[in-house]
Parts: C-alpha cells; sequence; structure tokens
C-alpha cells in the first residue's frame, strides 16, 4: 500500500530503494500518537461537516480497535511492514472498517501528522526525563546529607586546592541537573504548539477549528505559519542539546567517581552491582557503569551533532531528510533516560570513605589560602602574604615534609608573623572549611542552608520514578 501510489506505475519499484527507503521500523513507536492525533482529526472534520456523524463514528472505532490491538500485544508489529507507521494505520484501518478508511487523509498530509506526533512525543519524553533527573537528585541529596560533616580534598586542574565539604561537592551536581531541568522546561514551552491542519505546506482547505483540536490534543496554541511548522525540528535539536548538556554533567560527575574511586584516592567504592572485573586479573574491580555514561555521553553529543547538520542546508518545507531525526532523537532520549537510571543508582549505593578524604585533605597544603587569608586580616597586604605562604610551601616541599611537620622557629624565617593561630589554621581543614561563610560557600552553616534548599526544590519536582 502507497499512500502515493496513483502517479507511478506499478511493477517498478526497486526492493533495495524500498528497504533503504522505509521508516516504519522506526517511527512504529509513534503508533498511539498516530491514533490519538488521528482520532482528533477524525472529529475535526465531523465537527467541520466534511465527515458524516456515522463515519466520524465509524472511523473512531476503527482507530480505537487499532489502538486495543496494538496495546494488547507487546509484539505487534514484529510481522507487519509498510513504509512508515501512518501508511500501516491507514492500512489497518481500512481492514477494520472498509472503504470509508480512505477517507482518513482527507486535508492532512505526513507532514504535519509526523510533526504532531513527535511533538506530543517529545512532550511526554520531557517529563520521563525530569522524572529520572529528580531520581538522581533525590541520590545526591540522600549521600550530601549522609555524609554532611565529611570534608573532602577540592581540586582544580586536578591539583589540590582546599578543603570541601563533601556535600557541598555533590550539591555542585545538584545545581548542574538543576539547570537541565529548565531546558527540558524551556524546550517543552517552544515544542507545545498544533501543527495538525498546515496540511503538507499550505494549510488545509478545510474548516478546521484549530484551536479546538489544539485543545482537545493538549498544546498550549496553534502554530502561527502552516510553511514553516511542517519543516520545523528546532525542538528536536533543542531536545536533543538539552540531553547532551544532561549526559555531559553525567559524564563530568562519572569521571570524578572513577577517580575518587581508585585506591589512589578511595574516596568512594561503588556497590559490587555497579562494578565489573578482569577477565585476567581477578583483584580488579573496574567502573564500568560509569566508564559507560561517560562513553554514551559522546554518542548522545553525535545525536546532536548529526540532527544540527541534517538541517543546516535544507530548503524552506518538508523534505525527506527529516526522516532521520527521528534515530537520533528517540536514541538520544533513551539513552539519556537510561543513564540517568544506572548514574542515580549508583551514587545511592556507593560507600563513601570520610576517613580517607579526610586523611588526604593533610596533603597538598589545602589551607594555605586561608594561612594567608589570617595574614590579610593583621594587615598584610595579600600579594605579600601570597608570596610569603608561597615560599613557606616550596620550603616544606623541598623538604618532602607537610604543615604538621613544621617547627615554628622555622616558619617564622619566612612568615615573621608565624604563631598559634596561624599554625592551628594550617592544621585545619575543618577551620578553613569553616571561614567560607558567605552565600553559596562551603560552611557548615552555608551547606546546611543549601541543603534545606534543595530539600524545597526537590519536592516541586515531578515524583521520581520508583
Amino acid at each position: 500500500m502507497k499512500l502515493w501510489g496513483g502517479r507511478f506505475s506499478s511493477g517498478k519499484r526497486d526492493s533495495d530503494f524500498e528497504r533503504f527507503s522505509e521508516s516504519f521500523s522506526v517511527d512504529r513507536r509513534l503508533v498511539l500518537y498516530d491514533l490519538q492525533v488521528n482520532r482528533a482529526y477524525v472529529r475535526a472534520l465531523g465537527a467541520a461537516r466534511v465527515l458524516s456523524a456515522r463515519e466520524v463514528g465509524t472511523l473512531t472505532r476503527g482507530l480505537d480497535a487499532i489502538c486495543q490491538y496494538v496495546e494488547s500485544r507487546a509484539n505487534w508489529a514484529q510481522r507487519e511492514a509498510a513504509e512508515d507507521i501512518h501508511t500501516w494505520v491507514e492500512g489497518r484501518l481500512e481492514r477494520e472498517v472498509g472503504p470509508v478508511a480512505r477517507k482518513l487523509r482527507t486535508g492532512r498530509s505526513r507532514n504535519d501528522l509526523v510533526a504532531t506526533e513527535t511533538r506530543l512525543y517529545i512532550k511526554s519524553e520531557i517529563s520521563n526525563l525530569k522524572s529520572a533527573i529528580a531520581t538522581l537528585l533525590e541520590a545526591l541529596l540522600l549521600q550530601a546529607c549522609k555524609n554532611s560533616p565529611a570534608i573532602l580534598p577540592g581540586f582544580t586542574h586536578l591539583q589540590p586546592a582546599q578543603p570541601i565539604l563533601f556535600a557541598h561537592y555533590l550539591l555542585a551536581y545538584f545545581e548542574m541537573l538543576g539547570r537541565d531541568i529548565g531546558r527540558l522546561d524551556d524546550c517543552h514551552a517552544r515544542a507545545d504548539e498544533l501543527p495538525m491542519g498546515a496540511g503538507a505546506l499550505a494549510g488545509t482547505p478545510y474548516r478546521v477549528d484549530r484551536a479546538r483540536l489544539a485543545k482537545e490534543l493538549g498544546f498550549a496554541r496553534v502554530a502561527r505559519n502552516s510553511l514553516d511548522v511542517t519543516s520545523d525540528r528546532d525542538f528536536v535539536c533543542e531536545l536533543l542539546f538539552a540531553c547532551a548538556m544532561i549526559m555531559t554533567h553525567l559524564s563530568r560527575l562519572a569521571e570524578d567517581l572513577v577517580i575518587y574511586s581508585t585506591p589512589s584516592f578511595g574516596f568512594v567504592e561503588l556497590a559490587d552491582a555497579y562494578a565489573t572485573g578482569s577477565s585476567l586479573m581477578p583483584q580488579k574491580k573496574n567502573p564500568d557503569s560509569l566508564e559507560l555514561i561517560r562513553g554514551k555521553a559522546a554518542r548522545v553529543v553525535g545525536r546532536l551533532m548529526s540532527s544540527l547538520a541534517m538541517l543546516k542546508g535544507l530548503p524552506m518545507a518538508y523534505n525527506r531528510d527529516l526522516q532521520e531525526d527521528k534515530p537520533a532523537l528517540f536514541d538520544g532520549i533513551d539513552t539519556t533516560r537510561e543513564s540517568l537510571v544506572i548514574a542515580a543508582r549508583v551514587v545511592r549505593t556507593m560507600r563513601v570513605h570520610a576517613e580517607r578524604m579526610q586523611a588526604a585533605t593533610a596533603r597538598g597544603y589545602l589551607t594555605a589560602t586561608h594561612v594567608a587569608d589570617e595574614l590579610v586580616r593583621r594587615g598584610v597586604p595579600f600579594a605579600t602574604a601570597h608570596e610569603q605562604v608561597g615560599r613557606l610551601v616550596r620550603h616544606l616541599e623541598e623538604r618532602g615534609a607537610t604543615f604538621a611537620e613544621l617547627g615554628d622557629r622555622e616558619a617564622r624565617e619566612i612568615i615573621p608573623a608565624w604563631g598559634v593561630r596561624l599554625r592551628a589554621i594550617a592544621l585545619s581543614p575543618e577551620s578553613s572549611v569553616r571561614r567560607s561563610n558567605v552565600l553559596g560557600g562551603t560552611a557548615p552553616a552555608q551547606v546546611r542552608r543549601q541543603l534545606r534548599a534543595a530539600e524545597r526544590r526537590l519536592r516541586a519536582l515531578p515524583r521520581p520514578v520508583r
């Protein structure tokens, strides 16, 4: 069955091209949306007196029967074949209700139909992605609250920098993922307009009430330009960008945890369920779950790039190139959602070794900045304080010593103001953490405030999927 066969001679189709051009194997996942939109459109044709009440009833019952058939058979598409899902539905409908099925396509094109279905699909999947993010946020918050006193060596350039609370570190990813939810909301708002009634490109000649149709299908508004909306895939690229950004954040988290779980650091340990071993080396515990997330991030970024490249040279209105949006879209969404689910389970089940973090703060002179800050409080210009503390650190490095091994007389040769107070600051990462008591800082009082705010934000999100 071809929806366009009348123009062409029969029996002259190239079977290889038929396989090359079919999209049913991909877009069949839109079947329920196709049925939903067709039912609404049939009613709109009835309201416009294009179809009789009897025809509307017959077509609607046939579409309902197809819906029941699909929903009752998990492998409904296994032995089916068609050019695309729209062709399959129309062919199946004719088997259900007879020749009246040929009126289904009145005044509409596959162009406005697929654009409508893809927008409905995206709106639904955005809700699922937000729910998956909420589950990960819940896991981050759980570990942050559970390990709120733990002090982590903070790094810049992957070099020891300053001590921070481990909870403060986890809340940084809470913020990143919170921005991802905002991007998904923005994408949802722009995708939330109705293409149906735009026809192939010029608009339908029948007096279909598009505003009523938009309301029935759950769209916030009607698309203003039929030419634009049938060829628009901005919303696909926008969602793929949001997915690529989510995956970039997950990849950064995965990279951190891969490093922190190595014996050289030992700050966290993955649950056995999310690690694998070596086929040769019996002692290995590999963070494969995290490495796969990191790798899949590249895959989603690639899906975004392929979609942008597909669009960049297209002339106005629909082109068959746009068929390639769905493999990228479906895979990008699936990969992102699955990665979020696994990341949440990894974070929730990982074991945190606070004592190893604490021990690591003795290395790398993490309190040096606060020693300099104390000198500033005593009237020493910061540039001078910075230079003095830097010379002291260089002196200790040459000896292979830490602040704990530094004698007061030795220190005063480099920092004349050295005394009990400065020594106490140098030896206390807890003191350093408390000193960063500014809004958004890592001081315990500030982190407690951040945790309360995070709990409120989490409660406002869609209920996490269990």
